[in-house]
């Protein structure tokens, strides 16, 4: 019985697939091949939601999650942190599903990736239950609003990036500094940019043209991250996103390391990835992990500045040193 419920909970909670389908987003189509690609990403984030909505405990998921290909499997982690994070916010859930998932040995490896997923529950939940969102790390918090960026540029396109939206008091986190939630939704929306574009470079690039100039670095730091992440273009595409970025090349290389590091530590970097690093951050994706990883603050955030914000300030400035990523 308790088997059929949790597949019951699963057809109910899981959007359907349709939706990833860029038909249905009305998303551009640069080419069969990247068009494959993107609906695969989709397609497997909604796999990992499904794994956690029907699982009767995190490890259950997880054991499904590492059978997935390598390639997308980190995009089944995002999308069972959403659904772990929707499970903890029902009602007499327990609320531990999204801290138990965190725990798990290889969840530990994906932590960046289920925080994002935990964004993605909090665009699909009501505020009030937001003080129900499982994000301690006082770092990595930040990357549920890259999540929550993400759903509200992919899930509504016209608001979020032709109408450039955003939120003048967004209530979350509480406490943080004031104005920095956009900032990070922003890398959100850049890259779902990346999508919105169908991994057309100069199709993203000239709609991170079309927003104000104090927003772009973000948006190129995001579209950088799913163009290394995601990936869908050559050598020579990604030469002309750089170029393209002009003085936002170090943001752009920026999301790229982030990404590389997402690859990196669960041993899930795929030559795609090792590609868009040497062009977009100068070195090979271990050398860009390796920068994210010795530039983490160890000071907690001082007055208006989040240690996320200084984390990301010193691996731009590093990788410009490693890479000559500079305008």
């Amino acid at each position: 019985m308790a088997s059929l419920l949790r597949s019951l909970r699963r057809r109910i909670l899981t959007p359907n697939v349709s939706e990833t389908k860029l038909s249905t987003r009305g998303f551009h189509v640069k080419d069969s091949q990247s068009q494959e690609l993107l609906e695969t990403v989709g397609e497997m984030f909604l796999t990992g939601f499904a794994y956690a909505a029907e699982a009767r405990t995190p490890a259950d998921a997880v054991e499904r999650l590492e059978m997935l290909p390598m390639r997308f499997r980190g995009f089944a982690y995002e999308g069972a942190g959403m659904g772990f994070a929707i499970l903890d916010a029902m009602p007499f859930s327990g609320g531990r599903k999204v801290a138990d998932f965190l725990a798990d040995p290889q969840g530990q490896n994906q932590t960046d990736l289920i925080y994002v997923g935990v964004g993605w529950a909090m665009a699909r939940l009501p505020k009030f239950l937001w003080s129900k969102i499982h994000a301690p790390d006082p770092l990595l918090k930040w990357l549920a609003l890259d999540g929550y960026g993400f759903h509200q540029a992919y899930f509504h396109t016209d608001k979020y990036v032709r109408e450039q939206y955003q939120d003048p008091a967004f209530p979350w986190p509480a406490g943080g500094p004031r104005g920095y939630a956009n900032r990070v939704i922003d890398q959100g929306i850049g890259r779902a940019m990346w999508f919105v574009g169908g991994t057309d470079v100069d199709v993203v690039a000239d709609l991170i043209e079309t927003f104000p100039e104090r927003r772009r670095g973000d948006l190129f730091a995001g579209s950088g991250l799913a163009a290394t992440y995601a990936c869908g273009v050559e050598e020579g595409e990604l030469r002309r996103f750089r170029e393209r970025a002009g003085q936002y090349r170090p943001q752009l290389a920026q999301g790229s390391a982030f990404a590389a590091e997402a690859r990196f530590r669960p041993g899930l970097v795929v030559p795609s990835t090792e590609l868009a690093t040497s062009i977009l951050c100068g070195g090979t994706a271990e050398q860009a992990a390796m920068v994210c990883y010795e530039t983490i603050p160890d000071q907690p955030d001082q007055g208006d500045v989040p240690a996320y914000e200084v984390w990301r300030t010193r691996i731009a400035d590093q990788l410009v040193t490693l890479g000559g990523v500079s305008p």
